[in-house]
């Protein structure tokens, strides 16, 4: 059907997310070392126009949300159009990696990494 399988939209996404928290220096690895895990509770995707093979594509992210949680848009367009082609988000929350318990505010960490003054 020379459209791309909609699973790998997430895919799409996590690499787009990976980037933009390198950006802040807040990577998977940084988090880690924070003393945090940022596990994903909940993607949402919508697919408004299909990704074909061999489509140039950009994938924009975007921290949308960061005080209770992590909320990252996400926006999929044609590079030579500029077509949006879909949309969606993703939400992380923090767990203290040595209590395993899941934190209601975001820890200060992520403030910092955001350059603001909470």
């Amino acid at each position: 059907m020379n459209i791309a399988w909609h699973g790998n939209y997430l895919k799409y996404f996590e690499v787009a997310r990976c980037n933009l928290l390198q950006q802040i220096a807040y990577s998977y690895g940084e988090m880690k070392e924070s003393g945090y895990a940022w596990p994903i509770i909940e993607v949402h995707v919508r697919y408004i126009r299909p990704t074909r093979f061999g489509q140039d594509i950009a994938v924009r992210a975007r921290i949308v949300e960061y005080e209770l949680r992590l909320k990252i848009d996400y926006l999929i367009t044609d590079v030579g159009s500029g077509e949006r082609l879909t949309r969606g988000h993703s939400v992380q929350v923090a767990v203290d990696l040595a209590t395993k318990e899941m934190l209601f505010a975001s820890p200060l960490i992520l403030y910092r990494k955001l350059g603001i003054d909470p």
